[in-house]
């Protein structure tokens, strides 16, 4: 495990940060030499290669013994000043197959590209749309439960006020089955003393307090006058 780490350790100082470094410097110089760039360029574009194939042959042959210390030599072998490796790759291997390839590669990458842009917009557009769909669906479903809400109020409303509404009286004046069951009493007229005499007349309408033993016709002061008529017949069968 130790020795896996510190090989791609070496890797990364020995195969990216050194040769950035002198290429870096070849850049900055006053007088660049052409073939100096050229050779910078031809080892970035092998280690450009070599990034994306590692990628793939690593699965299967990272197992080999030192593999890791071949990776690492032959980083420096491409730009060791003496040997410059880099020449001999490129020029070698790298550039005849590109040269050969050039144009069905260019061809391969405009394809891609179209690919790509034609599946980037049709997964947009369904993208779009399916959003556009659920968008509208949570503000009807969000619209509908605040119709739900302002109906149940109004109602509860419209409840608490008939429950404060008294029943309407019957239109033969009569008390109504809920009135009786509420448990009113119909007055009762018990004989009392008159203030004015300060002594009970029990021949006075006046004096009297009618008692409404009929539940069909109901105290107030315009029937007070029909139980008076009453009391008076009633006497008068009395006294014959």
């Amino acid at each position: 495990m130790l020795g896996d780490f510190l090989n791609r350790l070496l890797v990364l100082l020995f195969g990216y940060a050194y040769p950035a470094f002198e290429c870096f410097k070849t850049v900055e110089r006053n007088r660049v030499e052409i073939e100096e760039l050229r050779f910078w360029c031809k080892y970035w574009i092998l280690v450009a290669c070599i990034t994306v194939l590692e990628r793939i042959t690593d699965i299967f042959i990272s197992w080999l013994p030192m593999y890791g210390e071949m990776k690492l030599t032959f980083f420096i072998y491409l730009w060791y000043p003496k040997i410059q490796g880099t020449n001999f790759v490129y020029d070698t291997f790298l550039r005849p197959y590109l040269a050969k390839h050039e144009t069905e590669v260019d061809r391969k990458i405009m394809e891609l590209k179209a690919r790509a842009w034609d599946i980037f917009t049709h997964y947009w557009a369904n993208c779009s749309e399916t959003g556009l769909a659920k968008f509208f669906e949570m503000f009807q479903y969000i619209v509908g439960q605040s119709a739900r809400l302002n109906q149940g109020k109004s109602s509860n409303k419209k409840s608490e006020r008939n429950l404060n509404i008294p029943p309407p009286p019957s239109p033969n004046g009569l008390r109504s089955p809920s009135v009786r069951n509420r448990g009113w009493s119909s007055p009762r007229v018990n004989f009392i003393d008159s203030p004015r005499f300060g002594q009970s007349q029990p021949d006075s309408p006046s004096a009297y307090e009618f008692d409404n033993d009929d539940d069909s016709i109901p105290y107030s002061p315009s029937n007070s006058r029909l139980q008076q008529a009453r009391l008076k017949l009633r006497r008068t069968k009395a006294e014959n």
